[in-house]
């Protein structure tokens, strides 16, 4: 079955996984199988005055929408987008007194699109919102406490002049969300912002070594001034060659993680237990776990110990970064990669987890020469660990890349720029904004090489120069959370 726009996939029945997406034509790696705009979406609460709530995209100035005082824009073409989503739900915030949280928001969304077009197969979706998975059934008492908290709130809420819904179609949608949501990121796909309903993504089923990846892509925000105002939507791309009628899979949870444990948090989170190949094999478990070898091998009760160690060391870091104490970050690193490195090998999560942050947060503070070390050593064990193709693994070769050019480090920095943007290429697409920028990187770091191969002392004379007038810029400040995960849990 196929609709508007969604000619190359087809819906089927898998066994034993309900229903799946199906290619319909061979792709290659960076090609888009489908891009689809959100069904409903909304900003997180806590960031709704900095986010723009309809392209997603942070901004320093936005406009408030001068009804409700709630809704901000980055201007009128962003505003009178908004309209048809938000004008329902500027009268129920001003008749409210304040608007809800996020959940009830996009809830009551989903509800007044249903109210408008009927709950059927909307334009271009392969299913319908009534079809998609709720998994009510399966919450657990806390889930079912939360869900009737959401369910209270939305009925104070919901207008009594708008459709009204039965309880268990309201549960139904709550269910939806809870399941199915999709984290949106700002454009720098850096944070995660909002979250949305996509019927058509939600039909791609998980495979933790998947064939394609999905990036949210904010549009074209030139489109003020032209007729290319490309619409704010997810693509589904290829991350490797598929053939007519192979099943499209997505990872729904990072892969730096061993089988057992990507397994607890799929069953926790999404209700199912996956069979996928790496899943089934423990593939790649070993070089997560692994030891140092050679004569002086660590014994099982060491290995145990320095692993318990860098748990409590996490934990600890997570509550300094809360706190913004980055100095105390590094102590914390560096203390625990001197326990890790005489037992751990070079490929461990536990210590490929402490070198990521301690790459991040030096860089932040701009002590970019052990940054870089830090930085080159993950790298190394990500690229035998992460798919070649894997936007996560393209996020961290850049960061490593930045560093080391930060660093004046300039020849393994543009190596490493040019890998990422390799990665990103197919990931994201060259279109997108952080592509651009690593675009930008890549031509800068090629002129500085040149400039390096043919004359090092020149090169340094002019770097210090440029240091001295111009403050480097500086790492973003590092976020307390991973990368935004694919689909939206609410913890």
């Amino acid at each position: 079955m196929t609709r508007g726009g969604m000619e190359s996939v087809e819906v089927f029945t898998t066994e034993g996984k309900g229903r799946g997406l199906k290619a319909q034509k061979e792709f290659l790696p960076g090609d888009v199988i489908f891009a689809e705009p959100a069904y409903a979406a909304v900003v997180f609460d806590s960031l709704t005055h900095v986010i723009c709530h309809t392209c997603f995209k942070r901004q320093e100035k936005l406009h408030r929408c001068g009804q409700c005082k709630f809704a901000y824009y980055c201007d009128r073409t962003c505003q009178r987008a908004a309209w048809l989503n938000h004008k329902n739900e500027c009268s129920a915030i001003k008749r409210h007194g304040k608007a809800p949280s996020e959940n009830i928001r996009l809830a009551a969304r989903i509800m007044w699109k249903i109210e408008r077009e009927g709950s059927g197969l909307s334009e271009g979706c392969l299913v319908s919102i009534d079809d998609l998975q709720n998994h009510v059934d399966s919450f657990d008492e806390e889930e079912k406490k939360e869900l009737h908290a959401d369910v209270e709130s939305f009925l104070e809420f919901w207008p009594p002049h708008s459709q009204q819904f039965g309880m268990q179609y309201i549960s139904h949608i709550f269910g939806v969300i809870s399941c199915n949501g999709f984290t949106l990121s700002d454009q720098r796909g850096l944070q995660a912002v909002g979250v949305g309903i996509f019927p058509n993504l939600c039909q791609a089923n998980h495979d933790c070594w998947p064939n394609c990846t999905v990036i949210f892509n904010n549009g074209n925000h030139e489109a003020v001034r032209s007729m290319f105002h490309t619409q704010m939507r997810i693509e589904l791309r290829a991350l490797s060659k598929i053939s007519p009628g192979d099943e499209l899979t997505v990872s729904y949870v990072d892969f730096l993680n061993v089988s057992e444990e990507r397994r607890k948090q799929l069953k926790k989170q999404y209700y199912f237990d996956c069979t996928c190949e790496h899943c089934k094999k423990q593939i790649k478990d070993d070089l997560m776990l692994a030891v140092k070898e050679g004569e002086s091998k660590p014994s099982a009760e060491t290995v145990k110990e320095v692993i318990q160690f860098s748990k409590d060391t996490l934990e600890k870091i997570s509550k300094a970064r809360m706190e913004g104490l980055y100095h105390e970050v590094v102590k914390l690193c560096r203390e625990c990669l001197k326990k890790q490195e005489p037992v751990l090998g070079d490929t461990n999560i536990y210590l490929l987890r402490i070198l990521s942050i301690a790459s991040e947060v030096l860089s932040y503070l701009q002590m970019f020469e052990e940054a870089a070390d830090y930085a080159k050593r993950m790298v190394d064990g990500y690229l035998k660990i992460y798919h070649p193709n894997n936007a996560q693994l393209g996020m961290a070769v850049m960061r490593a890349g930045v560093t080391h050019w930060h660093a004046g480090l300039i020849e393994a920095g543009h190596g490493l720029i040019c890998k990422a943007y390799g990665i990103l290429l197919i990931t994201h697409g060259p279109s997108h904004p952080i592509t651009k920028d690593l675009e930008v990187m890549r031509v800068q770091t090629e002129m500085e090489l040149r400039m390096f191969q043919q004359n090092e002392f020149m090169y340094y004379k002019m770097r210090e120069a440029a240091l001295k007038n111009q403050k480097i810029q500086v790492m973003p400040e590092p976020s307390n959370e991973t990368s935004p995960g694919l689909f939206h849990k609410k913890e």
